[in-house]
């Protein structure tokens, strides 16, 4: 028996949650077993920099941050709908991983 893993990472969360939608009306039509979509933690990166270029003057600072979304959907038993995920849409901005398991 086969087993997919699906991992979806974007910067936007309503991306992430397209496209996991997606996998599972995918996998619901071939009748496969369907686990998730499992919301991870949001990576959350910060980038402080002052806004004068040589230092001088007042330490004033922009703050920067980009928070990366995830999503983890398991998906088994059938091989047929394990192909038809293969070629679900992704849209531009939202990285895909599929591991298949045995």
């Amino acid at each position: 028996m086969q087993k997919a893993r699906v991992k979806l990472s974007s910067t936007e969360s309503e991306k992430v949650d397209n496209v996991a939608d997606d996998v599972i009306e995918t996998a619901d039509n071939y009748n496969a077993k369907v686990s998730g979509p499992v919301p991870l933690p949001t990576d959350i990166m910060e980038v402080p920099v002052m806004k004068t270029p040589d230092g001088e003057g007042k330490a004033t600072w922009e703050r920067w941050e980009m928070r990366v979304h995830k999503r983890l959907i398991d998906v088994s038993d059938s091989e047929r709908a394990l192909r038809q995920i293969m070629r679900v849409h992704v849209p531009e901005g939202v990285s895909i991983e599929v591991e298949i398991m045995e």
